[in-house]
């Protein structure tokens, strides 16, 4: 069964090499139950060690079952360690943060993908504690835990057990029932190695070899060996992936994660931190631009706004006599003669003291044309727009903002009411839509009338100030800015060296577009300044996981030792990052959702959480936990089992 040729094994001391075995030629047979003596430093642990293939030779042969071991991988080794080899160790090696029966069932998670509670039961009653099936590690005693030990050793069928100074750390009476059960084990064809330097305890074994200075000094046989002739098989290498293995690692996460609270609470308020900025930056960024572009659709949409210029005559500006002033007919021309034109308005601005009864209160006036209602969205709520026909006789009619009727009704209805703008008395036939404020200047603040009446009754001019014109198609405005320039510029004869002063086209799309992208890109930039927390938060993932592998070494030993492959190691310790994160992704979604409702009203911002936002923010923080939970992850699974169980 076990064959080894010329054994040896050197440790390099800082500058001196250690040779703890010194060629050891030995074979045991299947079926045996020898005992390994010596006193300390003798190599007697160190050779069970390499036998129970948690450690390596420098140089020799070991054939296991006819096997060369040396010529097998680690993950190889970690199968055959699973399948063919049980542990007992004389710390135990339990995790106490599991019970009995979970200890026990351990092994079972690299073989078979889950923990098996009637197997571990059985074994349990086996070596006589099911009464401490669900008990853990600090509530049974040191011969109950080796006991367990013993049952965990045996959760997969071995062919052999090795056994390290298995009664060292009890009393006389717990080490006698321990060594019964193992020749009990014995007697049922399990080969059993133990390490030992109890005289009485070598000598119920069936074989006692003596260990000193690394070479075996002598070999007696107390018992004869009775020879089995079934053949036994290395087990096959190779482990299919399973999602109940997956599952588990992500059932021993939470475990792991739940016997360190606080410590697992600071993980995750770092990822909780960054996707609840992620989400909330991202909602209020959108309820701003949604906003924003509420406010700009009271622009009204294809727009150009077209003002007169000055003319330059020899690079000096001219009086203001020689300014071109736009007027009505203007207006009319450009929609009769431009088709790409929808329609046109025309306005004068000023300001003016509105008057109700004993309220007063100064404001903008704007003579428009009915037009106006449609081109920039201002078709009243209550009342009606004046049409052409009070336009042309210039009618004393006015339509009101929500701020001017505010101030001088209060609560009352504005409509049918007279005010007085300038003294001169206007019927209130209209209240505007409520608009709010865009940056300094307040959209409800103003009266609307008529724009001849405007001109000629409150602000004595007989030209308009600026001519809107809302072009049919968005592709069509540069082409009718263009064609409106030229028709003005023949219509008052402008020379070729003053046109480009003469007129002045605003194009209120583009000026749109620019506080739209402006607002988006603000948002983005909100939104990657919280994300930079999420990377923080992935920082402090990784300094906790690098902790938890330093803290849990002899843990992870253990694991290799019960079979657990690189890639087992790999991904308990990945999953435990992501859970970190998963959990800290729910709870940061959660509390972005609050934060946004609660800006949204104390800011009045129709913000909403998306689900893209969602998305982002939780599919990101997964991706934290993943990236900077490999790191740790990769630096346990590279540990050697040997070197982990023997860490402190």
């Amino acid at each position: 069964m076990i064959e080894i040729k010329n054994i040896k094994k050197s440790f390099v001391m800082g500058d001196h090499q250690l040779d703890v075995l010194k060629g050891i030629d030995l074979k045991i047979e299947r079926g045996d139950f020898v005992a390994i003596m010596g006193p300390s430093g003798s190599g007697k642990s160190t050779l069970m060690n390499i036998l129970g293939l948690l450690d390596v030779p420098s140089t020799g042969s070991y054939l296991l079952n006819g096997l060369e071991v040396a010529k097998l991988t680690e993950d190889e080794l970690a199968i055959i360690r699973r399948g063919e080899i049980g542990f007992i160790f004389q710390q135990f090696n339990l995790l106490p943060r599991l019970e009995a029966w979970q200890n026990v069932s351990l092994p079972l998670i690299y073989s078979e993908g889950k923990l098996n509670f009637d197997k571990a039961a059985r074994l349990l009653e086996q070596v006589k504690l099911s009464d401490r099936i669900h008990h853990k590690t600090n509530e049974v005693s040191g011969g109950q835990q080796q006991r367990i030990a013993i049952a965990r050793s045996l959760i997969n069928n071995p062919q052999i057990i090795f056994a390290d100074e298995p009664t060292g750390n009890l009393d006389s009476k717990s080490a006698k029932e321990i060594l019964d059960i193992l020749k009990d084990l014995n007697a049922q064809g399990i080969t059993i190695i133990i390490v030992t330097h109890e005289e009485e305890i070598g000598r119920e074994t069936k074989r006692l070899i003596r260990m000193r200075d690394g070479v075996i000094q002598s070999d007696e046989r107390f018992k004869p060996l009775v020879v089995r002739d079934e053949k036994i098989s290395p087990r096959q290498y190779g482990n299919p992936f399973s999602w109940k293995e997956i599952l588990e690692h992500f059932s021993q996460g939470f475990r792991t994660l739940l016997a360190n609270k606080v410590r697992t609470l600071l993980s995750i308020l770092g990822i909780l931190i960054g996707v609840a900025a992620v989400v909330a930056m991202l909602a209020l960024g959108s309820g701003a631009q949604k906003s924003i572009e509420e406010q700009l659709s009271s622009m009204g949409s294809n727009l150009l706004v077209l003002r007169a210029g000055n003319i330059r005559v020899g690079g000096v500006m001219q009086e203001s006599g020689s300014r071109i002033r736009l007027s009505l007919e203007d207006a009319s021309a450009l929609k009769k003669q431009i088709s790409a034109i929808k329609d046109v308005s025309t306005n004068v601005t000023g300001r003016g003291q509105v008057t109700y009864l004993n309220k007063n209160w100064n404001t903008s006036i704007a003579g428009v044309s009915p037009s106006y209602a449609l081109m920039r969205t201002a078709v009243p709520d209550y009342g009606r727009f004046f049409s052409d026909e009070e336009g042309l006789r210039r009618a004393l009619v006015a339509v009101i903002g929500r701020t001017v009727a505010r101030e001088l009704f209060g609560e009352k209805n504005p409509l049918g009411n007279m005010i007085k703008i300038n003294k001169i008395n206007f019927l209130v036939i209209g209240l505007l839509p409520e608009k709010g404020a865009s940056g300094p200047q307040d959209q409800d603040d103003r009266v609307i009338i008529p724009v001849q009446t405007g001109m000629y009754r409150l602000f004595g001019k007989n030209y308009v100030d600026s001519i809107d014109i809302q072009v049919t198609r968005r592709e069509d405005i540069s082409l009718v800015e263009e064609t409106a320039k030229e028709l003005l510029i023949k219509r008052y004869r402008v020379p070729i060296s003053t046109s480009d002063d003469a007129f002045q086209i605003f194009n209120m799309a583009e000026l749109q577009n620019a506080i739209t992208q402006s607002s988006k890109t603000i948002s983005t930039l909100l939104a990657t300044i919280a994300a930079i927390s999420l990377i923080v938060g992935g920082i402090g993932i990784m300094n906790i996981m690098l902790v938890s592998v330093t803290e849990r070494t002899k843990e992870i030993g253990l694991r290799k030792a019960v079979g657990a492959k690189r890639n087992d190691i790999l991904m308990q310790f990945l999953t435990e990052s992501i859970v970190v994160s998963f959990l800290g992704g729910f709870m940061g979604i959660i509390l972005g959702w609050m934060i946004t409702f609660t800006f949204s009203m104390i800011i009045g911002w129709n913000a909403s959480v998306s689900l893209n936002s969602i998305l982002l923010a939780f599919g990101f923080s997964v991706m934290i936990g993943i990236v900077f939970g490999i790191y740790p992850a990769m630096k346990a699974s590279k540990l050697h089992p040997i070197e982990a169980l023997r860490y402190e």
